[in-house]
């Protein structure tokens, strides 16, 4: 049998910089750009003298600045009627103090697809309330990527890095308004690096070097626009942002004496965190990925899989849907029928979290469970129409266990349903969608707490 555990401590910078790429997704960039920003901000930090505890503080804040990310795109999909990656990923070549540049990007982001009068509805709104819908979208994002910055064992100095994200030299930025020097240093790196990466990503460093002189004194630290000036200068800074390998090179960049490392309990917990940020992704789905790693413990625990085993399912199961974070909530929170390029994106979401998980050779295994967990006995699941055999025991504990929650949880097109009539539903699914000794165990369990209770 194989080791479900580490024998032995991870680096923890491969750890972060695997699953960076799901925040790339939820804020709708192309893979890597993460990785790329602290490729950026890193030379930035040593250019202007950072010590090895800044740098090694500024390195974790590169890859994780965009932890609250999924926590406002519910929010942003309801107000602009529109998909949260496109209005994200645009949003970023907006100059905000150009009112000219806000008032286009606004009528060209809002209700795409939609008719005349809502596009108009949705004009109005944010209209009437653009100033207040600003600052609670970017308050909900800071604060919350912060907070899981904390959860994750890092410092108050990266968690107010994450905090101070998209405030503005100038004052003009957001949530707080903070301005100058009182903004975090780590957050003035991150800010300039996104920018860089976002416009040479899209137009070329010709552009990202335009784009970030021109905003010099109002978004960004003119002492940091300078030292990036002279990063830039070096066509191998260019040229490596280009290598397949990049990530490689990046890890050379964190402190050599400061270099941290993830044992199993550090795992969890960050397995922890990051089904945190896939739950905040729509509100149908808060809290989801925790309870089904609550019902999945409490299955195996009743099929008595052995304690080292049953941990590394907790974790598989709160990892299972990473995926989803590449879904916009166009189509998660639809109260509707999904249509059949929708449903091609869903059907999409076990192979994106497969994809990512696979990155780091101690989550390989979790990979095999997050792109299996909607396959079914009869063949009929998705994305490779396994059935019978083909599907592990561990996949099966945890696919009766996300069953079970989306049954008892609310969705867009419908309440949430009693624990009694979800069993009915359930068994009437032995043998072709569940397993029948992971649902009898399920209702053992449920039966045994509900003693407990008694």
């Amino acid at each position: 049998m194989a080791s479900y555990l580490p024998s032995e401590s991870l680096r923890l910078a491969e750890i972060v910089s695997a699953l960076s790429y799901a925040l790339d997704m939820t804020d709708g960039q192309p893979a890597g750009h993460s990785i790329r920003c602290c490729w950026i901000g890193m030379h930035i930090g040593a250019a202007i003298g950072m010590d090895e505890a800044q740098l090694s503080d500024l390195f974790y804040t590169l890859l994780l600045k965009d932890l609250g990310c999924s926590s406002n795109a519910a929010r942003i999909c309801a107000l602009f009627v529109t998909s949260d990656y496109d209005f994200k990923r645009n949003a970023k070549l907006v100059d905000s103090d150009s009112l000219t540049q806000v008032l286009r990007f606004v009528v060209s982001n809002t209700a795409v697809k939609s008719g005349l009068a809502e596009r108009l509805r949705g004009f109005l709104n944010v209209a009437m309330t653009g100033g207040k819908i600003n600052r609670e979208v970017f308050k909900t994002r800071c604060e919350r990527g912060a907070d899981i910055a904390r959860q994750m064992r890092f410092s108050e100095v990266v968690a107010h890095g994450i905090l101070d994200l998209d405030e503005h030299w100038n004052g003009g930025g957001h949530p707080l308004g903070r301005k100058g020097e009182s903004i975090s240093l780590l957050a003035r790196v991150a800010l300039l690096a996104q920018v860089v990466d976002v416009f040479s990503t899209t137009s070329g460093p010709a552009a990202a070097l335009e784009g970030v002189q021109a905003r010099s004194g109002r978004w960004f630290d003119p002492a940091l626009v300078l030292a990036f000036d002279e990063v830039a200068e070096d066509e191998a800074f260019w040229a490596a942002m280009r290598d397949p390998e990049l990530g490689q090179r990046v890890f050379a960049l964190e402190p050599a004496r400061l270099v941290r490392s993830a044992d199993a309990d550090y795992l969890d917990d960050i397995a922890d965190a990051f089904a945190q940020v896939v739950d905040a992704k729509s509100p149908f789905t808060s809290g989801h990925s925790k309870r089904v790693a609550l019902v999945t413990e409490l299955i195996a625990e009743e099929l008595g899989v052995p304690v080292e085993r049953k941990r590394w399912l907790v974790r598989a199961a709160l990892l299972h849907d990473l995926g989803k974070l590449g879904v916009s909530n166009e189509i998660l929170d639809k109260p509707g029928k999904l249509d059949a390029a929708e449903w091609e994106i869903v059907r999409g979401h076990p192979g994106r979290g497969a994809e990512i998980l696979s990155r780091l050779t101690a989550f390989a295994d979790l990979a095999k469970i997050a792109l299996e967990h909607h396959e079914r006995l009869d063949g009929a699941g998705y994305p490779n129409r396994l059935s019978g055999a083909q599907i592990g025991l561990e996949t099966r504990i945890i696919t009766t266990a996300d069953i079970y929650d989306a049954l008892t949880a609310d969705r867009p097109y419908r309440k949430a349903m009693a624990g009694g009539a979800a069993l009915a539903i359930m068994r009437a699914q032995v043998g072709t969608a569940i397993d029948a000794d992971c649902l009898a165990a399920l209702e053992r369990s449920l039966e045994r707490l509900q003693l407990q209770a008694a």
